[in-house]
Formats: structure tokens, sequence, C-alpha cells
């Protein structure tokens, strides 16, 4: 079963939503993060990126950034830039994009399921990153970020109570910037807050689509806490995976690891049949593209036995790993390594060809974007995605829900 309640949401005041909800904190730079909230004192990106207040130059990790963030937030709660529900709520958070919209249904979620694997994950963490989410929301006592997870959409119960949620008017609507619509919905009627609850329950796992690092630091957050002042529970936006899309994730290398192209592409010719002149993106799952410059895309399409059966060797980033990142160029830890970087699908085509084309990187890859179904699989296996699989569109605003936690006495 998924174990979901309802909470007292701390939201965006309607008539300033538009100002306060802000890009996720994890995909803007410091530079792009002053530069958004230098302009704009609403902005939640003074939150959850609080080295802003601070001199540049200063640590984003020392305690001095979170003790601003505390600050920000508790001003705007005192400021009413933000206000708290004064009963348990579920929260509906749509967004519509491209004429493609996606609902999902803000609730707090259970460390439990987390910890015991019924909501399931397919990523790794890094120590770092997580080690700030943990920082964070001891020093604000909130969790202020949202884990985007998923299910499948097969359950006629949940269906209907969705569909229920989304005839209440919406609190706020406003657009933003890179064309998306958000807007929010306040489910506070008793009846169809029990039965949201009870539909869910029939739902048996939940997947991380994104925000692993988030659900790991507050399940680390609750066992420090004895799981006491609401730190059982982590702040989550459900959406099933018939609205949802995956973009492609694309790869830039740097050079070609001592090959001349020539060599390169006979090496990759071993595992892949060539083929020159091809549309710069894969037409189907299984295909991958290559750019060396000149304008000649280059479409590899695995040869026979190349592609094992299993879910995570199969993926097309597995292939392309394991096939020509590692052996030919050379790339064993693409985490670590300085010389891959990582390129959202969101950028399309065009960036891959510029950064090759100015000498930025030596090639560029695109794949074809990894499916739902392979998402769920790899998890139900308990395996774990290569790193940079999914890249989720559109993207969770920061501040329109935050998850409040009792402070803890000495």
């Amino acid at each position: 079963m998924s174990d979901i309640r309802p909470f007292r949401g701390l939201r965006a005041r309607g008539d300033l939503a538009g100002r306060i909800i802000a890009p996720p904190y994890d995909v803007v730079s410091e530079d792009e993060a002053r530069a958004i909230a230098g302009a704009n004192p609403w902005s939640f990106l003074h939150i959850t990126r609080p080295e802003v207040g601070l001199p540049v130059g200063s640590d984003a990790h020392a305690p001095a950034a979170y003790a601003m963030g505390r600050r920000r937030l508790d001003d705007f709660r005192h400021q009413g830039f933000i206000v708290q529900d004064p009963q348990p709520c579920f929260y509906l958070y749509a967004q519509t994009w491209r004429g493609r919209t996606q609902v999902g249904l803000m609730a707090a979620c259970s460390v439990a399921e987390y910890d015991n694997g019924t909501i399931k994950r397919h990523e790794l963490t890094r120590p770092d990153k997580e080690q700030d989410r943990v920082d964070h929301i001891e020093a604000l006592d909130a969790q202020t970020g949202l884990v985007f997870l998923a299910w499948r959409d097969d359950k006629p119960r949940v269906r209907a109570a969705m569909q229920l949620a989304r005839e209440i008017p919406p609190a706020w609507e406003v657009p933003t910037e890179d064309g998306v619509v958000h807007a929010l919905h306040i489910v506070s009627e008793p009846t169809l807050v029990a039965e949201l609850q009870a539909a869910f329950a029939e739902v048996p796992a939940l997947y991380v689509a994104d925000g692993h690092h988030r659900s790991a630091a507050a399940s680390r957050v609750s066992a420090a806490r004895g799981g006491k002042g609401d730190s059982d529970r982590f702040l989550a936006g459900i959406f099933p995976d018939s609205e949802l899309e995956i973009l492609a994730y694309n790869r830039l290398v740097a050079d070609l690891n001592g090959h001349s192209p020539q060599q390169l592409l006979a090496a990759i010719g071993q595992h892949f049949e060539l083929r020159h002149g091809a549309s710069p993106e894969p037409a189907r799952r299984g295909l991958i593209t290559a750019y060396l410059g000149g304008g000649d895309w280059i479409e590899l399409s695995p040869r026979p036995g190349v592609v094992p059966a299993d879910p995570v060797g199969s993926l097309d980033v597995s292939v392309l790993q394991s096939r020509v990142l590692a052996p030919l160029l050379g790339i064993d830890n693409p985490r670590t390594d300085a010389r891959i970087s990582f390129v959202g699908g969101i950028r399309g085509h065009q960036a891959l060809a510029q950064a090759v084309d100015s000498g930025q990187a030596a090639i560029a890859f695109h794949l074809f974007p990894t499916g739902m179904d392979q998402l769920f699989a790899v998890a139900d296996a308990g395996e774990l995605m290569p790193p940079k699989s999914t890249w989720f569109e559109p993207k969770l605003r920061g501040g329109v829900l935050v998850h409040p936690l009792q402070p803890v006495k000495p």
C-alpha cells in the first residue's frame, strides 16, 4: 500500500505566487540564482539558495548560509508572503506545457515506506548533495523541495478521486518565463481527502522519478529526530505515469581519448552499424546519434547480440557507456570523470552541435529518451540506472509548497 497523508502546507500567497515560485534550487548556478533573487525579493530562491543573501564567494554550505535560509523563511511567514492552511489538506499541482498537462497530488509520504523499498528508487546519491539537503532541512525545520514521485496509472479508484480533485478551482494559476502554466488546487473537503487517502492505499508502490537526494535527506533527518515532529513524512508530488514525459539526457565528451575521428568511428563500427547524414534526434529506442562536427550526424544502430536483455544493460545509456564511453573514450566512471558532461534534452540537438563546432567538446551523443516503463522495470528489479538517464520536463518549482516540521527541543 501507499501511505500518504494530508498536511498543513505552507504555500505561496495567491497574489504573490507568480513572484514567489522559483526554479528548483539544483537546476540553477549560483550566478543564475543571484541574478533571479537580486531582481526579486519574493523569489523562493532566497530560501532554497540562501547564499544569494551573503557576499559573493561565501560558502554555500556553511552554517551561515543555512541560517540565512531559516531567517528568510521566517521573514516570508511573518510578512505573509507564504501562508499556512488551518487544517491538513492535500494539494494538486498542475503544470501545462506545450499543450500537455501533468497533475500531481501533493502529499506527506512515508519515510518508512522509502526506507523499506515500497517507495522505490533507481539512482545513487552523492554524499555532498545529500548532506546539503540534510543541513538545509535541519536548519529550517522544513522540507522546501518536492520529491517527484510517479505511480502506474492503472487504478480506476485513484483516477476517479483525482478527477474530483481537479474540479476544485485553483487557489492560483500563474505562467512562468519558460512557458509553463502552474496552478495549485487545495483539497480540504474531508470526504474527498479521505477518499484520496484510501484510493492511494491500493497503489502497491510509488517510484522516485526525481529527488533522490531530497528523499534520502528526509530519511536521515527522520532517523536523527526519531520520527518526531512530522519528520517521519516527506514532501512529495505524486504524478501518474500516463501524464509524464521524459526527455533525452545527452552526452558531450571533451576529447577522443587519442583516437582520430576515423579511428574512433572504425572502432564504434565493430558493435554498431553506422549511417551518415542521419537526423540529429534518434527515431526510436535503441538508436543513438553521434556528432563529430561538419554538420554530419551519424546514426549508431547496435549489431545483433550487442544489447543485453536485462533492465539496466538494455538501456540506451548503458549500451553507450559499455560499448563506447568506457572502452573507447576511457570514461569508466561518468559520475566523476570531468571529460564528460550531460545536456538535458530541453536544450535540443542544436546545443550539442554548437558545443562540438565551437571546440568545447570533441563528440556529442544524442539518445532516445528513457521510458517510464524502463524506469519502473529497473526500480522493480532493485537495480540502479546509470547517472543522468532521465530528464523530466517541466520541472517542479520551488515555493509551491513547504512541509513544516516541529523544531526539535534540546
